[in-house]
C-alpha cells in the first residue's frame, strides 16, 4: 500500500472496512504515520486534544505536531489534576469520519511508537457500545525516555464501566491518556497502526 492509495480511499483505513467497504491486505494497516504538518490523519479526521475540564476539572494539557529526537510526532504536554473530580488529559482520534465506525476484526490489535518521560499513560478505545464519556476499552503502558514500539492486542483490553464486550466490527476511536493521578505527562507518539 503506498502513500497514495491512502490518499485516493479517505474513508478506509487499510485493513479494516467502513460501513461495508471491504478490509485491503495489507501486514500493517496504517492509522496514521503522522507525517504530515498538520493535525489530519490519513484518514482525513482530526486528531483532538480533550481535558477534564469539559467536566469542571483542572488539569492543562496541549496538543502540538512537533519533532522529537528526529521524528515527526504528534505530543501530549501538561499536568493532570484530581481537583475538582478531575484527573485526565487524552489526544484522540476517530478512526473513520463523522462518527462513522469501521471494521477491525482482520487486525489482532493497534501498535503505536511512542516515547514518554517513564511515566504510565493509557489506551483507550471506543465502539458504538461505549456511550458515556466515562466508558472505553483500555490498556495502560509505560512509556520510556526512547522511541519504542507498543501493541496492545485487542483480547487484552479491559472494559471500564461498561458491561459490553469490545466489539471489533464497530470500533469508532482511540484516545491516548494521561489518567487517574497528579502527575506532568509528556507522551509523543510516532505512528499508530493495527497489526496482524
Amino acid at each position: 500500500m503506498t502513500r497514495r492509495d491512502i490518499l485516493v480511499l479517505p474513508l478506509a483505513i487499510m485493513g479494516a472496512s467502513v460501513k461495508g467497504i471491504p478490509a485491503m491486505a495489507s501486514a500493517d494497516a496504517i492509522i496514521d504515520d503522522l507525517s504530515g504538518l498538520r493535525l489530519r490523519a490519513a484518514n482525513g479526521a482530526a486528531w483532538e486534544m480533550i481535558s477534564d475540564r469539559v467536566m469542571g476539572g483542572m488539569s492543562r494539557g496541549a496538543m502540538t505536531r512537533d519533532t522529537v529526537r528526529g521524528r515527526s510526532s504528534l505530543r501530549l504536554k501538561g499536568s493532570v489534576s484530581l481537583e475538582n473530580s478531575g484527573g485526565f488529559i487524552q489526544m484522540a482520534l476517530d478512526l473513520a469520519p463523522r462518527g462513522r465506525t469501521i471494521d477491525a476484526r482482520a487486525w489482532n490489535g493497534i501498535e503505536i511508537d511512542a516515547l514518554g518521560n517513564g511515566e504510565q499513560y493509557n489506551l483507550h478505545l471506543r465502539t458504538a457500545d461505549v456511550v458515556r464519556p466515562w466508558q472505553s476499552y483500555r490498556q495502560v503502558f509505560t512509556a520510556t525516555p526512547d522511541w519504542r514500539s507498543y501493541r496492545f492486542p485487542f483480547g487484552a483490553f479491559e472494559p471500564h464501566r461498561i458491561n459490553a464486550p469490545l466489539d471489533l466490527r464497530t470500533l469508532r476511536r482511540i484516545g491516548l491518556v494521561a489518567i487517574g493521578r497528579a502527575f506532568d505527562a509528556d507522551l509523543a507518539i510516532s505512528g499508530v497502526r493495527f497489526f496482524a
